[in-house]
């Protein structure tokens, strides 16, 4: 059977459209001028920038005083050009591990504007999208500025394979982290991984020992671990107060120490969360408007 030259250029046709259909979409470039901070999103390949960023003041974290330094100190380092590590902030929720990183890179950009220093950009990506690293990564390498790639929450379950790529993309493969990103993460996992998904790696490799070294030697790409731990009482009081103080909510200090300690027994913790979410309750009930509330800690 025959074809004629418009049959072919048809078939052709219909080929090329598939092959455009199930390639890869091409990261679109940016504009990093835009804002400091951006969200990638890994199904178009493209940053959305933030032009208003929901952070706590560094001031209102309370508690964490030395993890507080080592960041920022870290943060400063790495926009000044200097050697910098990788972060990984673990451990309680709600002791404002996800805070903490906004407010260094809030404050580090401060200085960078008095320094006549070109911002630093920070750029969340969701766990999710950790496989699309390459390419986000690939955006940045050119650009005349320093980044910061965040991602809340961290964590890998059994079955899920892409924290392989984030090892890779972070300290192996042949180009390595490009020298302007740093990656900070923040996970209630010292080793990122869930503990079914170590035993399991232990119970069924034919060399237990060395399965499970591959999956925890993942933190061991971060070369700053900063722990979070639950607060005591007077660091609890004392993030409330806090609170209370900026807002200007008038409230007598014994009805504030009662009310607030009340409100983490009966929600059975003690955190920067819960000292929030006891705010806003007693601003709501005097009247008080939170005309630029904080972001709630994590």
């Amino acid at each position: 059977m025959s074809h004629t030259p418009d049959d072919l250029g048809a078939v052709l046709a219909r080929i090329a459209e598939a092959l455009e259909r199930i390639a890869p979409n091409r990261a679109a470039s940016a504009d990093f001028t835009a804002a400091d901070a951006f969200v990638w999103h890994a199904e178009d390949r493209r940053l959305e920038a933030v032009p208003r960023v929901s952070r706590v003041e560094m001031d209102l974290l309370k508690g964490i005083d030395n993890t507080r330094d080592q960041l920022v100190d870290n943060t400063l380092r790495f926009a000044r050009g200097l050697p910098a590590n990788n972060a990984l902030l673990w451990g309680a929720r709600g002791m404002g591990k996800s805070s903490l990183v906004k407010a260094s890179h809030a404050s580090v950009n401060r200085e960078a504007t008095s320094e006549g220093r070109p911002p630093l950009k920070l750029v969340e990506i969701h766990r999710e999208d950790i496989e699309s690293l390459p390419a986000l990564m690939a955006l940045m390498r050119p650009a005349p500025f320093r980044f910061i790639i965040f991602c809340d929450d961290l964590s890998f379950d059994a079955d899920d394979t892409s924290y392989k790529s984030l090892k890779a993309v972070l300290e192996g493969g042949i180009e390595g982290r490009p020298e302007n990103v740093i990656f900070y993460a923040t996970s209630n996992r010292r080793h990122i991984l869930a503990r079914e998904m170590v035993e399991n790696e232990r119970s069924t490799a034919i060399n237990p020992g060395e399965a499970v070294e591959e999956k925890v030697s993942l933190s061991d790409r971060f070369g700053l671990w900063l722990g979070f731990h639950k607060c005591t009482q007077d660091e609890y009081l004392a993030m409330v107060e806090g609170y209370v103080a900026h807002f200007g909510i008038p409230v007598d200090a014994e009805t504030l120490r009662r009310e607030s300690l009340e409100w983490s027994t009966t929600r059975g913790a003690r955190s920067g969360r819960t000292a929030w979410q006891y705010v806003q309750d007693v601003a709501g009930r005097l009247g008080v408007s939170l005309s630029e509330p904080p972001a709630t800690p994590r």
